[in-house]
């Protein structure tokens, strides 16, 4: 009598548990990796950002410069508020009076960390999610004062670059 071997195929449960302990080691391996890449596109979100802010404040700049838009004699030029730039302002050298806007709606910062202890859901106005420096306060010490000069991320904490965000 002839004696057959008979050849199984498949997994031993040995292999199966190796392979899942990989896996998951693996799998931890990867966060660090990905919160890097979440800080990342939320540091990109915020120079974008900035960027259209600050364009649309040197618009505005240039166009009360350009006589488009009234200002008294002792005003800089820069815009009172974060708001005149998407609500717009009235066009001086038009004579339909049309309105000059220099933002669809304003970015929020995305640095910005809503704390919302109470539950109630009210969300803080995309303006005051901005620090905002008016021309007559020096660059090491921003403070608001009667226009918008410049605008920066109220965010203590600091970027992958090692510069704070309220540098930026």
């Amino acid at each position: 009598m002839l004696l057959l071997e008979r050849k199984q195929y498949g997994f031993t449960l040995i292999e199966l548990m190796i392979v899942v302990a990989i896996m998951a080691i693996l799998a931890t391996a990867s966060l660090p990796f990905r919160e890097l890449v979440i800080q990342r596109e939320k540091e990109i979100e915020l120079r974008t950002a900035l960027r259209q802010i600050r364009n649309a404040i040197d618009a505005y700049k240039q166009a009360s410069d350009d006589g488009r838009i009234t200002k008294k004699a002792d005003q800089s030029g820069y815009p009172p508020r974060l708001e005149e730039l998407v609500m717009g302002v009235p066009d001086a050298k038009s004579p339909e009076k049309k309105n000059i806007y220099f933002l669809r709606r304003l970015p929020r910062d995305p640095m910005f960390v809503e704390l919302d202890i109470a539950g109630t859901g009210v969300a803080t106005p995309t303006v005051d999610t901005w620090g905002k420096r008016s021309y007559e306060s020096p660059a090491d010490s921003p403070k608001e004062g009667d226009d918008v000069f410049d605008v920066y991320s109220l965010s203590e904490a600091k970027g992958l670059n090692g510069i704070p965000y309220k540098e930026w």
